[in-house]
């Protein structure tokens, strides 16, 4: 097929820069916008970002782009997608005015997150749930579509509980994470506040786990989604890593379980991303490490090209009668933010959303 085009706001931040990264040798799109700031119009977006920490190298393909001032009457009405990883305060309206106009935005952003009628998609967990564009279309009458990506700590989070809760049911998960300067944007965390410290508190970050979650682990009905009947209790911390946020998962299951049964159903978890063989999809979801001191941001976060998580140290919990807790690795800004907004995409494609 030609390749579909596509746009990125926000294309001169760490989650705007991977997306060009995963997009700019895509088989299926070829990046034809990038939007940002004013600060940045009208020079290239190699230029932009020289100076800037840089997950990953802009490729040749879109680093000699130029950057445009993000002005919603002026996008190209021929893309096919936008992709959207501005701040949530500049996002929620210019988002909104896109589909209005016809768009079909996929947003890192967190506004619209909860609403009834806009899917929080994690491709491998709950992608019938963009069946939710439906009741969208209905509710407001845009002309395009919106859909959600999850924050990424929630994204991590689910893709490893979603094999445990189909085959044992869960009751309740208590999570304590450590996660990456990155998670925070450029500049990121101030160097006298994180250097030599741990920082105890995110804000909204607690909210967002335990309620997205839910969301993303519920059941698609006729009015919109039920969510999960699960207690969350989420504490986030801030750690002195750049990239990967580690989290410490505490399940209580339904049914009981051995290590050896958690163990097998991580293992050979699959879901529709890799039925489809959709081209940004890790061959293996979730991939189990046996060592005890692993997984580990530095050694760990790009498995897969960053799209996987890293399951290990899978124990019993003797806290719960039945439960079992394993340290949960993902890549806040590829799993977490930008490939996965690009897994999404792929998959609207796939199944005739776009």
């Amino acid at each position: 097929m030609s390749k579909l085009k596509v746009g990125i706001l926000g294309a001169t931040g760490l989650v705007g820069q991977l997306m060009t990264y995963y997009l700019s040798r895509h088989p299926w799109f070829e990046v034809m916008y990038l939007g940002a700031s004013k600060a940045s119009a009208g020079k290239k977006l190699r230029e932009v970002v020289q100076e800037k920490y840089v997950p990953k190298p802009i490729p040749d393909e879109v680093g000699d782009l130029v950057v445009e001032e993000i002005v919603p009457e002026k996008i190209p009405k021929e893309l096919d997608i936008v992709f959207s990883a501005l701040p949530p305060n500049i996002a929620k309206d210019i988002e909104i005015e896109l589909v209005k106009r016809g768009f079909t935005v996929v947003s890192n952003a967190s506004p619209y997150r909860l609403d009834s009628d806009v899917p929080l998609i994690n491709p491998e967990v709950n992608l019938d749930h963009l069946e939710l564009l439906k009741l969208q279309e209905r509710n407001r009458g845009w002309r395009g579509k919106l859909v959600k990506n999850p924050n990424c700590t929630a994204a991590i989070l689910t893709l490893a509980l979603k094999p445990i809760l189909d085959n044992f049911g869960i009751k309740k998960v208590i999570v304590a994470t450590m996660q990456s300067v990155s998670g925070a944007g450029y500049p990121g965390v101030s160097s006298l506040d994180i250097i030599d410290n741990v920082v105890p508190y995110i804000p909204n970050e607690e909210e967002k786990v335990e309620n997205e979650s839910r969301k993303i682990l519920g059941k698609l009905t006729g009015e919109g989604i039920e969510w999960a009947n699960i207690r969350i209790s989420a504490t986030c911390t801030r750690v002195p890593v750049l990239e990967g946020h580690l989290e410490t998962v505490f399940v209580e299951t339904e049914k009981d379980c051995s290590i050896e049964e958690i163990t097998k159903v991580l293992e050979e978890f699959r879901g529709p991303p890799q039925e489809m063989k959709l081209p940004t999809a890790p061959e293996k979801p979730i991939v189990v490490r046996y060592e005890v001191n692993r997984p580990q941001p530095r050694l760990d976060r790009w498995i897969y090209e960053g799209m996987a998580v890293v399951v290990g140290r899978i124990r019993k919990e003797s806290a719960f009668k039945k439960g079992v807790k394993f340290v949960l690795l993902g890549h806040n800004l590829a799993r977490g933010a930008a490939g996965i907004a690009v897994l999404i995409a792929e998959a609207m494609v796939k199944l005739g959303y776009i």
